[in-house]
């Protein structure tokens, strides 16, 4: 079969490797849309920076590999005793969880302490086929195929509202630091929560064009003072909470200028280099900081839910072009580079061929 393997940075290679193989617990899916992530174009640009150079402490695998974590698919001749069905669409859990540390037992999967991901332990998802633990896999029912891709990172902004501890989203004022894809699903889902006061600080145009339809205000942080502004529309006391959905340096500094006291700050982004945080602001306005990753296994299955019931509304806009596996480096990766602004999600086809 082909797979797009990363070998180091700038070096993806479309190549025929062998079949994955099977074993107990396990199911071969066909992958039909695999999403490009941040971390992944993270390894492209600066890498290895995820993905192992050494032997996995889960896996034991090493690069090359084939990325590619958001991915959904197809069942593929279930073995004897699957509740799966032949051709059967469904969404990939990506994560590898160990299930016996006190993280998993306590149903906080997210803080697995042997935690792996397909695509970055393993082969994943920029690949024809891909074995994954049947467990892992969730019918899609009325979802559609074409956008399922979509549910993984919607999951982490989904796991990030709930860790806010927020029950009543109705009154908060919310700043989300960056329009791109995890900014974007974050805006999304802070709606299905019930949040309706939410400003969005953006410096590209095409993506404040993308999130003005779902957010009540964009600004443009280049020619506006991102607190002032919040201040403006909040009678001057400042947002309740800050998602940060930029990872730089300027976007923090300004999300903790544009809290108000007692405001609380949700660190989301996966920073390239350590994040120096504003001490003063922090202690001053007594703000709580906290990080998130990834996401609960609840998580992902309320993501599901939700967007079968319909509660979760624009998902479908996240996805900006389609692309085939001989396209995955100019079209995908190289396009996220240069042209990054135009783009929130770029799915591509493993098995399409032109």
């Amino acid at each position: 079969m082909r797979a797009a393997r990363f070998y180091n940075q700038g070096d993806i290679r479309v190549e025929e490797v062998p079949e994955p193989r099977l074993s107990d617990g396990k199911v071969l899916v066909d992958v039909e849309w695999c999403g490009i992530c941040g971390s992944d174009l993270h390894d492209f640009t600066m890498g290895p920076f995820m993905l192992p150079t050494k032997p996995h402490r889960v896996t034991g695998e090493t690069i090359p590999l084939a990325q590619g974590h958001e991915f959904c698919g197809r069942v593929r001749n279930p073995p004897d005793g699957s509740k799966l069905k032949d051709g059967e669409a469904v969404m990939v859990d990506p994560r590898m969880l160990c299930r016996e540390c006190m993280a998993c037992k306590s149903g906080k999967t997210a803080c697995c302490q042997r935690l792996g991901y397909i695509g970055g332990a393993t082969n994943g998802g920029y690949a024809e086929r891909v074995v994954v633990e049947e467990r892992s896999l969730y019918p899609l029912g009325n979802i559609p195929l074409e956008y399922a891709a979509v549910i993984e990172p919607l999951a982490v902004v989904h796991h990030a509202v709930k860790e806010s501890a927020i029950q009543d989203w109705n009154d908060k004022s919310v700043l989300v630091l960056g329009g791109g894809p995890i900014g974007f699903a974050l805006v999304l889902l802070l709606r299905a929560h019930g949040a309706s006061n939410i400003t969005v600080s953006e410096p590209a145009s095409i993506r404040r064009e993308q999130v003005a339809e779902f957010a009540k205000n964009v600004i443009n942080p280049i020619n506006e003072n991102v607190g002032d502004v919040c201040r403006s529309f909040t009678n001057g006391k400042g947002v309740d909470v800050v998602f940060d959905c930029a990872g730089v340096p300027i976007a923090l500094e300004a999300g903790f200028d544009a809290l108000g006291f007692g405001g609380l700050f949700i660190e989301v982004a996966v920073w390239e280099k350590p994040m120096t945080i504003p001490s003063l602001k922090l202690l001053a306005k007594h703000i709580t900081l906290k990080g998130v990753f990834i996401f609960n296994t609840e998580d992902f299955q309320e993501v599901m839910q939700w967007m079968a019931e319909g509660r979760i509304k624009g998902y479908e806009k996240m996805v900006t072009a389609r692309i085939g596996l001989d396209d995955i480096v100019d079209k995908g990766f190289k396009e996220l580079v240069n042209n990054k602004d135009s783009h929130i999600k770029i799915l591509v086809n493993p098995r399409l061929k032109e």
